[in-house]
């Protein structure tokens, strides 16, 4: 079946050289695949390794992982492979990273919801108690290099301000290892007043007055609607100042919803790369939807590995 709604873009994403570049430069990351044993993800591997990328290791269950890489033609037979199957194998990936044996986890074939359930669980022992994750979507248009880096639309539901302040850090702190030396971040919102009834405006100014003394390392404005995040004609229009507005390198989302439905849109609206990561815990984690194309399995790959680098 093939999609003829007008709103979706025609463009096949593709991985962004500049990044894929970086990634290549430094050690292929030791990579555990939770529960393998599906086409997509182990196809999606593969493709890391042969990216240069990845050192796979294989986590599931094992007569499943070994029928379905004959079944799409890899020979992993040097490969590690750790029978861990169903909700054990997240356990056991968290346990490699303990004993410094994972660089990164990769998403396999479980529900996104269960495995963060087990990684960041606090017993676990992935992050310390004071320790916040969020996700960073990278994001590229069609011909063009330059990343967006939008937080959190995959993993804070409703995330309180210390949260997206911590989000904003993991944001700050990629956004500098990729490169950008002073990100330029949106705190975004339905309009740029604050206002008592719209409470992402008025924790949007607290967040940014918070961001002065905090990051002095990065420009952050808010709030901002989008228009003036993406736009300096808009900017201009509304005599709105900040060297943020139609230059921005980060996004910061209200909320789960908000971010979801942004990074979706650019990603089949506009053709965009979205490669994404949850930051905060001991290593990178690796989401990625079967909705997603080929080219954002690699990239979020890629990502991880400049993240891992990045790790305090």
């Amino acid at each position: 079946m093939t999609d003829d709604f007008p709103f979706l873009s025609p463009i096949t994403p593709r991985a962004p050289e500049r990044l894929m570049e970086q990634a290549r430069a430094l050690p292929a990351m030791r990579v555990a695949l939770v529960n393998a044993g599906a086409d997509l993800p182990l196809k999606g591997l593969r493709e890391t390794v042969e990216a240069g990328l990845a050192e796979p290791i294989l986590i599931g269950d094992e007569a499943r992982i070994r029928a379905t890489a004959e079944r799409i033609g890899w020979d992993i037979s040097q490969l590690r492979l750790i029978h861990a199957p169903k909700a054990a194998a997240a356990q056991k990936a968290a346990e490699l990273v303990l004993a410094d044996e994972a660089d990164s986890i990769m998403k396999g074939q479980i529900h996104t919801s269960t495995l963060l359930k087990t990684l960041l669980s606090r017993a676990t022992g992935l992050r310390g108690d004071k320790d916040r994750c969020g996700h960073v979507f990278h994001i590229t248009a069609p011909h063009s290099d330059r990343p967006l880096l939008l937080t959190d639309g995959a993993l804070n539901v409703g995330p309180d301000i210390p949260t997206r302040q911590a989000c904003l850090q993991h944001a700050v702190r990629l956004a500098a290892q990729l490169g950008i030396e002073r990100p330029k971040a949106g705190i975004l919102s339905a309009n740029e007043d604050p206002i008592p009834s719209l409470r992402e405006s008025m924790e949007a100014r607290e967040i940014a007055d918070w961001a002065k003394e905090a990051m002095p390392q990065a420009d952050v404005t808010g709030p901002m609607a989008l228009d003036l995040i993406f736009s300096k004609a808009a900017a201009a229009a509304k005599d709105f100042e900040s060297p943020v507005a139609g230059d921005a390198d980060i996004i910061l989302t209200p909320d789960i919803t908000t971010g979801n439905a942004l990074f979706k849109l650019m990603m089949l609206g506009m053709g965009c790369c979205c490669a994404g990561v949850v930051l905060g815990a001991k290593v990178p984690i690796l989401l990625t939807s079967r909705a997603q194309s080929d080219a954002a399995r690699i990239a979020s790959t890629a990502l991880g590995v400049i993240a891992a680098e990045a790790r305090p």
